[in-house]
């Protein structure tokens, strides 16, 4: 999919995405083609590559009613849309990165001795930090998954709507996992728009950058 996009598809992407409330609850997306998507967005950078993003795909009826009571104002979005996202961060990461590395020597992408000398760093450092310090990695990073996402999906025909408000000390036990290791940044909405949305508004760009 992403491979056969253009230049001005790219353009369109960007600017026709909307921050969509409402979704065709006739139109479901496969648990392949979420997959796919999911897939396609990893492409996302994140520190040292350890791709810190985890997602809880929220598409059974069972699902929703369990997310329901947590997403404060946005239950329209929860009831409406083919799935609910909900992105994590992993502050365990680091469990991950001889994995990672090891299938891009593997792969040919990385020579060993590059591979031995940063999984060493990597694994001498990431577990001594606070606890503080990987939880803004995680979301930073995440969140640049999360937007990465949200593309992906629009070149897919579908739409998105990324939320903030929710039951950020709940959500997690919630669906089963440890709310230690894992943090929430967002939750992404996906299905087909009901209607098409509102453009929004943007700052010109003289007005939110600084040249020194």
């Amino acid at each position: 999919m992403l491979e056969s996009i253009q230049n001005n598809d790219f353009v369109n992407i960007l600017t026709g995405r909307r921050s969509i409330r409402q979704y065709d609850e006739d139109v479901k997306i496969s648990e392949e083609e979420l997959h796919a998507m999911i897939q396609e967005a990893s492409l996302a950078p994140s520190s040292a590559n350890m791709q810190p993003w985890r997602i809880i795909v929220v598409h059974s009826p069972e699902g929703k009613d369990k997310l329901r009571p947590l997403v404060q104002f946005n239950t329209r979005q929860n009831d409406t849309s083919a799935a609910m996202l909900i992105i994590l961060g992993d502050t365990q990461s680091d469990l991950y990165v001889e994995k990672i590395y090891d299938t891009a020597v593997e792969q040919g992408k990385m020579p060993k001795d590059i591979r031995d000398k940063q999984v060493a760093q990597i694994l001498g450092m990431y577990p001594q930090i606070p606890r503080e310090l990987k939880i803004e990695i995680a979301k930073i990073d995440a969140s640049l998954f999360a937007m990465q996402l949200m593309l992906v999906a629009r070149a897919h025909g579908y739409d998105t709507n990324p939320m903030a408000g929710f039951e950020r000390d709940q959500i997690v036990s919630a669906f089963d996992l440890d709310e230690h290791r894992y943090v929430p940044v967002m939750i992404l909405s996906i299905g087909k728009a009901k209607d098409e949305g509102h453009e929004s508004v943007r700052l010109g760009s003289e007005e939110i950058t600084f040249w020194r």
